[in-house]
């Protein structure tokens, strides 16, 4: 799968927002970036919370399946948070 230039820039936007969380670097599969939107890797312990948000998980196409992965969109919310 190819970035685009525009997704480069805002993984680059979101990575510098979450510095004052403290130090954030690029790690592939934490978090994922979509068409723009951030998306959240979930796990046994956090997947309820997020599940109880209501917020839309990463979903994908392969061989005419569309495939669910573990990864919900974060809240609008959040980026201004972070901000």
């Amino acid at each position: 799968m190819t970035i685009s230039v525009g997704e480069k820039a805002f993984a680059a936007y979101v990575i510098d927002l979450m510095q004052g969380i403290g130090p954030v670097t690029s790690k592939k599969m934490f978090g994922l970036i979509a068409g723009n939107e951030l998306y959240l890797k979930t796990d046994e312990e956090n997947s309820n919370e997020f599940d109880a948000l209501g917020l839309p998980p990463f979903v994908y196409s392969k061989q005419g399946k569309e495939l669910k992965m573990s990864y919900i969109q974060a809240l609008a919310e959040t980026m201004e948070i972070l901000n």
